[in-house]
């Protein structure tokens, strides 16, 4: 595919490379390569369970090193509300109060989301602010019929001259309300950092965030910092960053060309969350922990929830112990024995889950020793699973890669080739399901920092069909944050309970009982 010189500027604008942008095009061209599935990661088959005994160990474990950590929370913020409130857009598409009632439209449309929210209304953090400018704005609003005065609150949300609740972040919506007061998600996750991700009364947190809505979060976090920090006894150090436009990807449209603007330069894209794997990268800390912005529930619910993020801690840090120990073995002049190889191996392959090569066997001891290292030597992540129960989907499964090595992987459904029918009974048989629940381990055991990028397969990117402009699109997404862009770290998966997972997908999810205060 030939560019101009005009393109060639554009893309060394961009900071990337000719070679990269040409494997861009190759990659969407030859089409996604699907992950070859070989089973489902289930309870004692690549997932651990605990009793409580175990639990209360690790974290334990967990809180006696908790001070000589240093920490830091990562969370993905960057994603608009608006799908949040999809459905009452279309609400407001498709009703005229002056044709039909409420009941009647949610009988005719079946619309059962726009009845939980209508009968749950009053139970919305927001709803007094809702109600307040709804009547500032419809003077008349207090003899308005029930059609008239739904459709004059959901403008009211949503409308860009009134609250333009769908034009800010999940993160900066009230999510909970304690004696009248409303509290935003990011609020809660600053709350939330004090309970398992601090280290000697400092909590460290980095958001990901869209640059458009970066300084509503610094009015937020000026807004709120003070009190929290005397409320909780903690200093927050809080930092942001960007989704970096070198990570941008272009795309094609579905003849395989170049997709352009109404100027001739290339169009590129954001390409998905795994294009955070640099935001990560450029953190420097012992360990992180992931977690998506609309994942929290009220705080008194969240105190039982985040002795699990301590027990995922534990796993990691008796982990890492373990496995700086025998790497520090392996460094010594005296060397490992047989027997002591052996015992690194089974510890790689039952704890660590990753496979040893039949190779491995015959193998002269010095390269026996460096066989081990190599698969040691690498970023940890402990990831909580919580049990499907719902229609499986994407979640952990043990994969084989091109070069025939066995690993365990989150995998989502857009990386399965569900129309083969092998691949589509192993997914039947998964039991438990990604909730982004993460804690990863980024040094290595002389206490240097990983470079993740090179733990990254390009190979697991994302191949979408998009709409720009009216024109269908194919659109190229770098392999998933907790995908692709981890393939390459020892992976641990652990049961914990569904309660740890709630998130907030529309805003009727702000009606449940984890999210009322």
């Amino acid at each position: 595919m030939m560019f101009s010189e005009q393109d060639i500027q554009q893309i060394k604008n961009k900071g990337i490379t000719l070679n990269q942008v040409e494997a861009q095009v190759s990659r969407i061209k030859n089409g996604m390569t699907y992950s070859n599935l070989i089973a489902a990661g289930n309870i004692g088959k690549g997932i651990e369970s605990y009793n409580d005994a175990e639990i209360q160990n690790y974290i334990k474990g967990f809180e006696a090193k908790q001070n000589s950590l240093d920490m830091v929370k990562f969370v993905p913020a960057s994603g608009a509300a608006t799908r949040m409130f999809k459905f009452l857009f279309q609400f407001l598409k498709n009703f005229d109060a002056n044709k039909e009632s409420i009941e009647e439209y949610i009988e005719n449309k079946n619309d059962k989301l726009i009845k939980i929210f209508i009968s749950g209304l009053e139970k919305l953090p927001f709803y007094n602010d809702v109600l307040i400018k709804a009547k500032s704005i419809n003077p008349n609003f207090d003899s308005l019929n029930e059609g008239e005065a739904c459709t004059a609150f959901v403008k009211t949300m949503l409308d860009e001259d009134a609250l333009n609740y769908s034009f800010f972040p999940k993160g900066l919506l009230p999510f909970h309300k304690y004696n009248n007061v409303e509290v935003t998600a990011f609020r809660e996750h600053l709350l939330e950092s004090t309970l398992y991700a601090s280290s000697n009364n400092k909590a460290n947190l980095h958001f990901t965030v869209s640059e458009k809505h970066h300084k509503y979060f610094n009015a937020e976090l000026d807004k709120i910092k003070s009190a929290l920090e005397e409320k909780t006894n903690t200093v927050f150090n809080i930092s942001f960053s960007y989704q970096k436009e070198e990570t941008e990807t272009l795309a094609l449209t579905t003849d395989n060309e170049i997709y352009r603007k109404e100027d001739g330069s290339i169009l590129f894209r954001p390409a998905g969350h795994g294009a955070l794997i640099e935001n990560l990268n450029d953190l420097d800390h012992d360990i992180v922990f992931i977690k998506n912005i609309d994942n929290i529930v009220v705080f008194d619910d969240n105190k039982d929830v985040s002795e699990y993020k301590k027990m995922l801690g534990g796993v990691l840090v008796e982990a890492q112990e373990r496995a700086f120990n025998f790497l520090n073995q392996l460094d010594e002049a005296a060397g490992v024995s047989e027997a002591g190889m052996l015992k690194i191996a089974q510890f790689i392959t039952t704890k660590m889950n990753i496979s040893i090569g039949d190779e491995f066997d015959d193998m002269a001891s010095e390269d026996k020793k460096n066989y081990l290292k190599n698969k040691l030597n690498k970023p940890i992540r402990v990831c909580g699973m919580v049990e499907n129960v719902g229609e499986p989907g994407g979640g952990p499964f043990w994969v084989k890669d091109k070069n025939g090595d066995v690993s365990l992987q989150i995998v989502e459904f857009a990386q399965i080739d569900i129309d083969n029918k092998a691949q589509a009974d192993i997914v039947k048989n998964a039991t438990h399901f990604n909730p982004t629940d993460l804690v990863c381990g980024v040094k290595n055991y002389k206490g240097e920092k990983f470079n993740l990028l090179n733990y990254v397969d390009p190979e697991a990117a994302f191949i979408t069909m998009k709409t720009q402009n009216g024109t269908d699109i194919q659109a190229l997404e770098l392999p998933g944050l907790w995908n692709g862009s981890m393939a390459d770290w020892i992976t641990v998966f652990v049961e914990v309970p569904l309660n740890t997972f709630s998130p907030v997908k529309t805003v009727n999810d702000l009606l449940k009982p984890e999210h009322q205060g």
